[in-house]
Parts: structure tokens; C-alpha cells; sequence
């Protein structure tokens, strides 16, 4: 089977076992619970689940939904939880999340994604190194625990960058930090987008009275809902700190125009006054006095002088300067 990225079978004593696509195609025939992981982009994917695993055709049609959101459904005596992780891929931008879908019930985890999730691979070195879950219930904590942890770096280094600009603003406010700025608010919203409703997922495993979960799976799961919360907290934190730092950095970028622009005025008034008198000199009229006057040049040079002393001494009796 093509859409199997890895399977194993659970026992009661903490036994692993991996199982191949010879295995699932079979019937069951171990004990205890399993974990399988399928690519759901993958043809062959759909079909096992419609023959082999065992669901409920809404259970199939919701896992293979291609735009999802989110969410923690109870059916019958299984959840159908669908979550939506960091993208750590190389190229990747973070803020573009990875969304994997899970089926819970006492004998089984089905999950599905269709890019490569870290948090998984993390999981399964994690299993291979002989740390066994406790159960159906606490794979999925773990599955939920490993895609929060994932969170802290991208978070923090989003943190960071706000911190960065926010000096440079103060050092050396230009037109090219607008650029990181909306790129920064443009990630914090984006991850903001999926982890809202995460929460909400959360908070509703955590009220479920689903068997799966034992008291030290809802212990650890309100410590994730916690943590979640903080995260998003952290990004409102950013998105509202970038905000304030456009609003800031346009500020200054304007009464730095406004500066230029004050003393491009007062220039064109010291001079405006100089090239009324030049002009009127220069025109091609007869009558032009000192035309006939060796010093009348000079005269011209001091009295030009003069009117530029006038007009400064007027801008500060004015105080516009």
C-alpha cells in the first residue's frame, strides 16, 4: 500500500510491533490497539479506509476533507480530531500550517496528512527508541503535545524580529521596515488563524467524557491547553506590538517629511525675495540701473546679502526658525 508511511501494533504489556502493508490489508489479528499513518494523497488511502479500517463513511469523508479547520468531534465512541501543526519543511514558511487528521477509538489511531509534519517523525523516533504510549488516548496527546513544542522556536523567533524592528524603528525609522512589519503581522495572523480554533479543540477533549483519555492523558492535555493559550496570548502580543510599531515608524517617517519639507520652505522663502530682485534685473528692457557703473555688480552682491539677513532675521522674529 502506497499511502502507508508507518504502522504499529500496541499490546497490553507495552509490546511494539511495526506492521507492513501485508498486515493491514489482512484481518486483525493482534491484540491490544494500533497506530497507523497514512499519505492522504495517496489513492490507495481512501480505499483502506473504506475496506479495511473499519469507520463510519463520515467518519472517511471527514478525514480525507481537503480544506479543514481545527476541530474535535465526538462519534460514537470514538473522536475525530483534526489539528493543524508548524510547517517545518525546508522552503516552508512556518505560518503555513500542516494539517493532520486523527480517528480515536479503543482499539485504534488512524492519522492522515498529506505533507510531512515533524511533530509525527518526532513521534515515531520517539516509539522506535521504546517509549510506548499508554494507550489510543495518550498517542493523541502525544501527537497534540509534539506539534506545541514544535510552536516555541517559531514563536519565539517571531518575538525576536518584532524586538528587532522595534529598535530599528527608534535607531533608524525607513521605508523598508513597513516591508517587515506587515510581513511580521502577516504571520502572526496567520498562525492566530489555526491556533484559535485549536484551542477550542482542546478545550473540548478535555470536557469529552470519552473513555480513551485516563486521568494522567487530561492532566497532561490541560497542561497543552494552557500552554496553547500562552502561545496565543504571545502571538495577540506580537500582532498589537507590530501594529504600534507601524503606527510609530509612519509617525516618524511623516515628521521627517514634514522636517524636509520645513526646511525646504524656509529655504524658498530666504531666497524667494532674491530671485524677485535678480529677476527683475535680468530682464532685456532698457532703463536698467548700473548698467553704466563699474561697482554696480557689488552694490547688487551686498544689498543681495542684506535681504538674505532680513529674511532670517524676520524667520526668527517670527520664530519659524
Amino acid at each position: 500500500m502506497n499511502a502507508l508511511i508507518y504502522a504499529y501494533a500496541f499490546t497490553d504489556t507495552g509490546r511494539v510491533q511495526p506492521l507492513d502493508s501485508a498486515a493491514l490489508e489482512g484481518s486483525r489479528s493482534h491484540a491490544g490497539w494500533s497506530w497507523v499513518h497514512l499519505d492522504r494523497a495517496q489513492r490507495d488511502a481512501e480505499r483502506w479506509l473504506r475496506n479495511s479500517a473499519d469507520l463510519d463513511p463520515s467518519v472517511i469523508d471527514a478525514l480525507l476533507e481537503e480544506e479543514t479547520r481545527p476541530r474535535c468531534v465526538l462519534i460514537g465512541s470514538g473522536l475525530l480530531v483534526i489539528l493543524r501543526g508548524v510547517n517545518l519543511n525546508v522552503g516552508a514558511d512556518p505560518e503555513d500550517m500542516v494539517s493532520v487528521r486523527v480517528w480515536v477509538d479503543a482499539n485504534q489511531v488512524i492519522s492522515l496528512r498529506k505533507r510531512r509534519l515533524m511533530a509525527m517523525q518526532n513521534l515515531r523516533d520517539s516509539i522506535d527508541r521504546g517509549m510506548v504510549p499508554t494507550g489510543p488516548g495518550g498517542l493523541l496527546v502525544e501527537i497534540a503535545g509534539g506539534m506545541i513544542d514544535l510552536m516555541a522556536p517559531v514563536l519565539e523567533e517571531l518575538n525576536e524580529a518584532v524586538d528587532q524592528i522595534e529598535e530599528r524603528v527608534l535607531d533608524a525609522p525607513s521605508h523598508e521596515l513597513r516591508t517587515d512589519l506587515s510581513r511580521l503581522r502577516r504571520r502572526a495572523i496567520s498562525l492566530r488563524r489555526f491556533l484559535g480554533p485549536q484551542r477550542e479543540a482542546f478545550s473540548q477533549l478535555l470536557s469529552s467524557r470519552s473513555a480513551i483519555f485516563t486521568d494522567p492523558d487530561r492532566g497532561r492535555l490541560r497542561e497543552l491547553t494552557d500552554r496553547l493559550t500562552r502561545y496565543i496570548e504571545e502571538l495577540d502580543a506580537a500582532r498589537d506590538r507590530a501594529a504600534v510599531t507601524q503606527e510609530e515608524l509612519s509617525g516618524r517617517i511623516a515628521d521627517q517629511m514634514n522636517r524636509n519639507m520645513y526646511v525646504l520652505s524656509i529655504v524658498a522663502g530666504i531666497f524667494l525675495p532674491l530671485g524677485l530682485l535678480t529677476g527683475l534685473l535680468g530682464i532685456n528692457v532698457g532703463g536698467i540701473p548700473g548698467t553704466e557703473n563699474d561697482w554696480a555688480f557689488a552694490i547688487v552682491c551686498i544689498v543681495l546679502v542684506v535681504l538674505v539677513g532680513a529674511a532670517v532675521w524676520l524667520f526668527r522674529r517670527l520664530k519659524l526658525i
